[in-house]
């Protein structure tokens, strides 16, 4: 059962759980932090919200039912920054741009491939945790396969 505090508090902490998340990902290239820590940040998020709003309204939510796009998509963008290098002949994950080569900057963020792959992981970790959140939410609600 649900209750006013709690479906406000689940609301409110939806966009700062996920602007942490993308803080840790950017973290990571200057400090400690990566990909793998963003999406179970995000997807701790997404739990506050079925605990918070219930199995029902949580699943309104945009990013609940996306979330299987956002694995698939984060898969993908994993393999092909593991595997375009290899299709242009040079070793698995070499790094683009490569050393001593001037670095495109969003700001401080050097836009390089190892951002791009923790992207993918991100995206790919989310999504299956999400779906396994869901996956219990529903069996709690009686929903499950």
């Amino acid at each position: 059962m649900t209750t006013v505090l709690t479906r406000m508090v689940a609301r409110l902490l939806m966009v700062p759980t996920f602007v942490v998340a993308g803080a840790v990902l950017v973290k990571g290239y200057s400090d400690v932090g990566d990909g793998f820590s963003a999406g179970v940040v995000a997807a701790l998020g997404v739990l506050l919200q079925y605990l918070g709003l219930g199995y029902r309204d949580a699943e309104r939510l945009l990013p609940m039912r996306l979330a299987p796009a956002w694995a698939f998509a984060g898969l993908g963008l994993a393999l092909a920054v593991a595997f375009v290098p290899a299709a242009a002949g040079r070793p698995l994950l070499t790094h683009a741009p490569g050393p001593g080569a001037p670095v495109t900057k969003l700001g401080t963020l050097e836009l390089i491939t190892p951002v791009l792959f923790d992207v993918g992981v991100a995206l790919l970790v989310f999504g299956a945790v999400v779906g396994i959140i869901r996956t219990l939410a529903g069996a709690d609600d009686g929903r499950a396969a």
